[in-house]
């Protein structure tokens, strides 16, 4: 990096306070012309709020920032816009029941005569589209597209608007598989060459290494550092960001082989919903851990569904203990001890306006309903010991759920469904978007679950994370279970090649949907 060449933005001294917490502390950040830079750190590092300042979302207490070398106002969003900056957050922030086209140019719609040109607004999006290499009909609704391709109209939305400067992308990557990730990179890769300044925020070090030039690494709200890439090792990397904690990305500790002639829990026969393409079978052992392995669309989420009850099974039957399940849907898997945690934390999973205290009683007091209440001194009580007992921070149980980072979200999600005491555990991606140090408390957490005899499904596109947390492992393609295989005979190059293989290699050779 030229050490005379001007930041697109500078963050200087950077100070922002909750009360009587303080969440960022003397932050510096500096954004050059054409690179592409990475901000890391732990869930509630500060990152968060750190993108809230640049894109005018809230002020400064201390600090300033400067685009171009001159201090800016951002003091709301539409400030952020006019200076240049355009933000893709974690989470989809469409409208689901609008075109493609019309999210795209949502708040700047071409207008002629006064009234909104359909016409223009339909061309522009296409050109957009066509330049992320996404071959959609701008005039289809969005809802009717996967949260993928969501998350690429969420991408040509910011890259449309005027005059771009700097590009904040938090979490672009988390709903993309690895072709989808390379386009967007190669997108990334043009605006870099035309000047544009990237903020590229993930949990996925491959990709950090992969795209970035330089990484600046934040710790309980406080500058640790600005490195370059090809001078930061990432285990030096994963220490800057853990510090002390570091120590929580050890191995997970429970028998890595799956529980021995251990009863049956969870069971599927000749299993199939209207999602499913292919009927399914799969057995799950009191203490076991079960992983999915597949690709992105390859029927992981629809089979976890089906066996959870959130989606009706149409044929064949899911049984409990050996009794079926019920037509009752999720709340009767609920309350026969099956709970369910999507994918889709933020339409499927917390619900940002409600405390932490009721986020994770909510559950409960469904399962006893109306008549019934959870008294107050027992649900403070409940909502207290699993803060304490996941480490939720910060540790206010009255505190809305959106104003958590990411990672304590999950945890919230978690002791809901934890507080009713299941005999099963189905897990949708329960460490997309978070940080290494919550992923190894999540998988900690899951052992520790095994441990104490409940069944747990756990879906994650990190193929090396599913081999670290199962005893046996599913590998879904093409809606179907193909293998069904003990982790402790697989190797993350093994389980690639598996879950890359054509259905005819599996004709070919002889296997069936299951190996014993």
């Amino acid at each position: 990096m030229d050490p005379e060449a001007v930041p697109t933005l500078e963050v200087r001294g950077a100070e922002v306070r909750f009360g009587p917490e303080q969440a960022l502390a003397d932050v510096h950040l500096r954004l050059y012309p054409g690179e592409v830079h990475s901000l890391m750190g732990e869930n509630g590092a500060g990152k968060s709020t750190l993108i809230k300042a640049i894109t005018g979302a809230l002020r400064l207490d201390a600090g300033e920032i400067l685009i171009g070398g001159e201090p800016a106002r951002l003091g709301r969003p539409a400030d952020a816009i006019a200076a240049g900056i355009s933000t893709v957050y974690q989470e989809i922030d469409l409208l689901p029941n609008l075109t493609v086209a019309e999210n795209v140019s949502l708040g700047r719609e071409p207008r002629r005569f006064g009234l909104i040109d359909h016409a223009e607004m339909q061309r522009r999006a296409a050109t957009v589209l066509a330049s992320l290499g996404l071959a959609i009909d701008p005039g289809s609704l969005l809802s009717s597209h996967s949260l993928a391709v969501q998350q690429l109209v969420a991408i040509a939305r910011a890259v449309s608007g005027p005059a771009l400067r700097v590009l904040v992308l938090d979490e672009p990557t988390s709903s993309l598989d690895a072709d989808e990730v390379a386009e967007l990179f190669r997108v990334v890769r043009e605006l870099t060459a035309g000047g544009t300044a990237v903020l590229f925020v993930s949990h996925f070090l491959d990709q950090v290494y992969e795209l970035c030039d330089r990484i600046t690494v934040l710790r309980g709200g406080r500058f640790v550092g600005e490195y370059s890439t090809t001078e930061l090792l990432r285990v030096d990397l994963v220490g800057k960001m853990l510090g002390e904690s570091a120590a929580r990305l050890a191995a997970i500790d429970h028998d890595a082989a799956p529980p021995a002639d251990g009863p049956l829990v969870l069971s599927a026969r000749a299993a199939r919903t209207s999602r499913i393409r292919h009927a399914f079978d799969l057995d799950v052992a009191e203490g076991e851990v079960i992983g999915f392995a597949g690709l992105l669309g390859s029927g992981r989420t629809e089979i976890a569904r089906a066996l959870s009850g959130v989606d009706t099974v149409d044929e064949g039957r899911v049984f409990l203990d050996g009794a079926p399940l019920g037509g009752g849907g999720a709340r009767d898997a609920i309350g026969r001890g099956i709970v369910y945690s999507s994918e889709n934390r933020r339409s499927e999973g917390v619900l940002g306006d409600l405390t932490v205290l009721e986020n994770i009683t909510l559950a409960l007091q469904v399962q006893r309903g109306i008549l019934r209440p959870v008294g107050a001194a027992r649900a403070r009580e409940l909502a207290r010991s699993w803060v304490e007992a996941l480490s939720i921070r910060p540790a206010d149980i009255d505190r809305p759920v959106r104003e958590l980072s990411g990672g304590n979200q999950q945890k919230v999600l978690l002791a809901r469904l934890l507080a009713l005491s299941p005999r099963v555990v189905v897990l949708d991606e329960p460490t997309r978007g978070i940080d290494v140090g919550a992923k190894a408390e999540v998988q900690r957490l899951v052992g520790e679950l095994a441990d104490n005899g409940v069944a747990v499904v756990y879906i994650s596109a990190e193929l090396d994370e599913v081999l670290r947390v199962s005893h046996t492992v599913a590998v879904v393609r093409d809606g179907r279970i193909a293998h069904v295989i003990p982790s402790a005979d697989l190797t993350t190059d093994g389980l690639i090649a598996l879950v890359a293989r054509a259905d005819d290699d599996d004709r070919d050779d002889g296997a069936g949907g299951t190996d014993d």
